[in-house]
């Protein structure tokens, strides 16, 4: 891993080998750090560049996130403003990576866990112009970003996965079922994977069905 320089985020770099074939943007989730998805990263192949940001919410000793949320009991209450900053951010983040790495949206995928994969959503489906797909890794789809959603959002050749462990206690696996409705009432084409057993956390199997999705949709280029 390698530490990025001149970045709108603290960000670090699983590097490719040789000429990057694309780009993967792995977000991490709340409450953890630009190193926590080190491993996941490490997993992908090998001519895939791999990028890593930091949260830029200070929530504690090297944990961070990308807006506060509380969990009540009608569930997980956020910072609306901080979550569509971040948002903003990421979009520009996106676009300076593929800049610096001459790669084009069609070969840029980003992904997250929890947290992460939520703003993953947000950033696809309100800037579906900047990614070729993006991954909802034990997270959701947030409906304040409704009225960002662009009306041809089906025009544009993005395509989703929503993976959900159906043991998973903190964001239960109702969130993910209701994130493939919404996705398909969108009309984006997408992978819904449920996996018995696994609660909020990405067990072996997600990760090589991950590794294994992320590969083909930067297939190589005859």
């Amino acid at each position: 891993m390698k530490t990025l320089n001149n970045s709108p985020l603290v960000a670090i770099e699983r590097p490719a080998t040789g000429p990057a074939r694309g780009l993967l943007i792995l977000l991490h989730g709340v409450g953890a750090n630009e190193r926590s998805l080190s491993a996941l990263a490490d997993e992908q192949d090998k001519d895939i560049a791999v990028v890593l940001p930091r949260g830029p919410v200070t929530l504690g000793d090297d944990a961070f996130g990308w807006y506060p949320v509380s969990f009540g009991a009608n569930g997980p209450v956020l910072d609306a403003a901080q979550a569509e900053a971040s948002r903003k951010i990421l979009v520009e983040f996106v676009a300076q990576q593929q800049k610096r790495l001459g790669v084009s949206a069609a070969q840029t995928i980003v992904a997250g866990f929890s947290q992460g994969g939520i703003m993953s959503a947000s950033i696809a489906l309100t800037a579906p112009a900047c990614v070729r797909a993006f991954g909802i890794l034990s997270g959701r789809i947030l409906g304040e970003i409704d009225a960002m959603i662009p009306a041809n959002l089906a025009s544009y050749p993005i395509e989703g996965l929503v993976m959900h462990g159906r043991a998973d206690t903190m964001l239960p696996f109702t969130l993910a079922e209701a994130s493939a409705r919404r996705l398909d009432a969108l009309g984006i084409r997408h992978s819904f994977l449920g996996y018995d057993g696994v609660g909020h956390g990405m067990s072996e199997a997600m990760r090589a069905d991950f590794r294994t999705w992320v590969g083909h949709r930067l297939a190589k280029v005859a």
